[in-house]
Order: C-alpha cells, then structure tokens, then sequence
C-alpha cells in the first residue's frame, strides 16, 4: 500500500512476512527525502566501485526500512531508457538486520511502488559470482534476463582481483520481474 502522509511524505507499508531464517521484525518502509551522503556507508555496503557509486547515488528514488528512527536498510530505484521499467540500483541491509525480511520488505515495496505507477517491470542486476544475491532475487519471483560480460573491470571502476565467496567478480547478471 503506498499513500501519502499529510506532510507529503510517500509512505509504502509492505506486509510482515517471515523470512523462515530468522525472527521477522517490523519495520517501516518510507522514501527518503534527505541527503543522499547520509547513506553513502550503506550504499558503499552493496558497491564495490567509489567511481560506480559516485555516477549514481544521486539517481532515482531511495526507499529506507527504519526501526524507530534508524535506518536499517535502503533500495534505490532508479529509471531506465523504456518508461515501463523501474531499475533497482542498490540494496543494503545493515549487518545486525539481516535474514530478517528487511530485504524483502524493501523489494517488495519497490514492486509496489512500480506497480502503484503503472510500470510493467522491475529490473536488478547483480554479480554473476554473488549467488547469495541470485537466489535472494529469484525467490522474489525475479528471473534472468541476460548476462554482460566483463562488466566490472578497471575501466568500469573496479579493482583487478575482487572475488565474491572465492569467485573472480567479472560478470553482471540481469534479472526482471513483472510488477504485477
């Protein structure tokens, strides 16, 4: 459900779900409208690249979970060049939070949003190397779309030599799901 308060903030409350990992907690899922250096730790969490970072932090829109006024997880989403789609461009849960369903929540909150605004599909893109984030993403009904190949690179502002679990990070992963 998304509405907007009588301070004009838009407000998306997501129901409570059980992760089946671990105690669900309630959070509040609102849009951020302060300044996006306050989130810059908790985005630098999900992006291995300052360079990357700095090219979209200021995109979009960032939906935050919060526990009474603490911010323990953020989404970005951000527009793409088919006016159909929503993009989300990071996603971070604070460590103390997580398998928690905040995670979820806030994915869930974004569909809502796109749905709310008539757009047919949300997209995410994720290290082919970051299984725990594929898994993440396909139990939330995402489904591959493409692979880019030797998408992190020193050109593309990534270190030589960054490996997720072990696995050299080179590839980007494509996933959509309907917003419906």
């Amino acid at each position: 459900l998304t509405f907007v308060d009588p301070d004009g903030f838009r407000v998306v409350l997501v129901p409570e779900r059980r992760s089946g990992r671990g105690e669900s907690l309630p959070v509040l899922i609102v849009e951020h409208e302060g300044p996006r250096d306050e989130l810059r730790g908790p985005f630098a969490l999900a992006e291995d690249s300052a360079t990357a970072l700095d090219s979209y932090i200021g995109e979009g829109r960032v939906l935050i979970a919060l526990d009474d006024d603490d911010i323990v997880g953020h989404l970005q989403v951000t527009e793409t060049d088919d006016a159909r789609e929503l993009e989300i461009k990071n996603v971070a849960v604070a460590a103390a939070w997580r398998l928690k369903g905040v995670g979820r929540a806030l994915v869930e909150a974004a569909i809502a949003l796109a749905r709310a605004e008539g757009r047919s599909s949300l997209l995410v893109a994720t290290a082919a190397a970051d299984v725990g984030s594929l898994r993440f993403y396909q139990r939330l009904g995402f489904r591959m779309r493409s692979v880019e190949r030797d998408a992190f690179t020193e050109a593309t502002g990534y270190e030589t030599g960054l490996a997720i679990g072990g696995v050299a990070l080179r590839d980007r992963v494509w996933l959509d799901r309907k917003a419906s």
